[in-house]
């Protein structure tokens, strides 16, 4: 079965906790804090793994958590830090974050790697804390959490050229016969449910990849037919061969034909009609072909090649070969819409101004408790230790900083109130 998308959560490791802990040598009297910091939280790293062919394996595992650092020890002992998760994906992937729809990475070298959620850092032991004015604090962090997002995983073949048209024109046929591929081919539309993708190899010994794509018809890019579900596959080819029915079997018009799938590549993205085309006028062992390649000539108004061929009888499939592999040493590759650079050597740099996300928001509850939420304070919330005083005294002191209380005051907070955080419920005090 071909996946070529899927949608997956990913969460990077907590960091460890910190700890408290004091020196407790012989004939050492009043030792100091000795309490570790805990080790960094492993990164979901995605990596490129040629040998993959399909996003199948995210069918049956669609979580992946990495583990945490390891806690902090006594004697100053750092916990130790977790190795990265790595993810094996196949070439062509693009990771895209489901919240923003920003892209993240796209990964398309064998070997290449992407750090997808980070870890978390490992928090302060007790011994980070010391001051002259506190020279044995009872105070540690926790680790701080890993990140964590859902992503969206597309696949988007990375073939030389692509084989358009519409359902039944010999498109299979043709890759059949030029590659080792073996797709099914049979006399009914849609026989292609999934992309197939082949080795071709020249006369000269060249080579290039080729996919047969399943076959467009009016509406494609719009979502009608398996069009939509394909298009993107052949955002990456660099050339485009365009296969005709010149036998016009279904009772259509070659040219028809010829104008509606262009028209589809069009509206799915303007780039597809940047790339060269290849007409192949296929089926040119049947009666009525020759004088309808006639007729499709006089009405032609660009000028992409033209190479009748017969993918049955092999006839016509040298020189459409060697073109291809023309075009396609001449052709450049095309980036991604995300991926466009500047090609003139130059390297610009965007800086983009974001407000800092806010610190926090209160709401109010129907049962008149407040609910204070927001990154900033949940981070604090989970790295702090509740069973030890001198840090819920340190967590108190940030709230107010970030200016939590104050905050709690102007909503209409008296003394007594219950203020939520995450699962655990305060008591408001003046």
């Amino acid at each position: 079965m071909f996946v070529d998308q899927t949608k997956i959560y990913v969460k990077g490791g907590d960091g460890g906790n910190g700890m408290v802990a004091f020196r407790r040598e012989k004939y050492v009297p009043n030792g100091g804090p000795a309490g570790g910091d805990g080790g960094k939280g492993a990164n979901v790293v995605f990596e490129v793994n040629e040998g993959l062919r399909t996003l199948m394996d995210f069918r049956y595992q669609r979580h992946f958590k990495a583990p945490r650092g390891e806690h902090g020890m006594a004697k100053n002992m750092h916990g130790a830090n977790s190795k990265d998760m790595i993810v094996k994906v196949p070439p062509g992937t693009v990771v895209i974050d489901e919240e923003t729809k920003e892209v993240i990475a796209d990964l398309v070298e064998n070997g290449q790697r992407a750090v997808i959620a980070k870890g978390g850092r490992g928090g302060r032991g007790n011994s980070r804390f010391a001051t002259p004015t506190n020279p044995a604090p009872e105070l540690s962090e926790n680790g701080e959490p890993g990140q964590e997002r859902d992503v969206i995983l597309e696949l988007k073949l990375l073939a030389d050229a692509g084989l358009v048209g519409f359902p039944s024109v010999g498109k299979s046929t043709l890759l059949s016969v030029v590659s080792a591929a073996k797709p099914k081919i049979a006399e009914y539309h849609f026989t292609t449910i999934v992309p197939n993708l082949g080795m071709v190899e020249t006369e000269d010994n060249r080579s290039f990849v080729m996919a047969d794509l399943p076959g467009l018809i009016e509406g494609a890019s719009e979502g009608v037919g398996l069009g939509h579900q394909f298009l993107r596959h052949i955002e990456r080819t660099r050339v485009i061969v365009h296969v005709i029915d010149m036998a016009a079997t279904d009772g259509r018009d070659p040219y028809e034909d010829y104008l509606t799938i262009n028209r589809e590549l069009n509206e799915y993205n303007l780039r597809l009609m940047e790339r060269p085309q290849v007409i192949v006028a296929n089926k040119m062992d049947m009666p009525e072909a020759e004088e309808n390649l006639q007729k499709f000539k006089a009405q032609l108004k660009d000028d992409s090649p033209i190479f009748p061929i017969s993918a049955l009888t092999r006839k016509g499939l040298r020189d459409l070969l060697f073109a291809v592999a023309d075009l396609i040493e001449n052709t450049p590759e095309f980036p991604l819409d995300h991926e466009e650079e500047e090609t003139t050597g130059i390297h610009r740099v965007l800086y983009k101004h974001e407000a800092e996300p806010q610190a926090f928001t209160i709401t109010r509850e129907s049962d008149g408790s407040f609910v204070v939420s927001g990154e900033k304070v949940d981070k604090l919330f989970k790295m702090t230790d509740f069973s030890r005083e001198e840090s819920v005294r340190r967590f108190s002191r940030q709230l107010r900083g970030l200016g939590v209380d104050e905050a709690l005051r102007k909503k209409g907070a008296k003394d007594g109130d219950i203020v939520k955080l995450l699962e655990f419920e305060f008591e408001f005090i003046e």
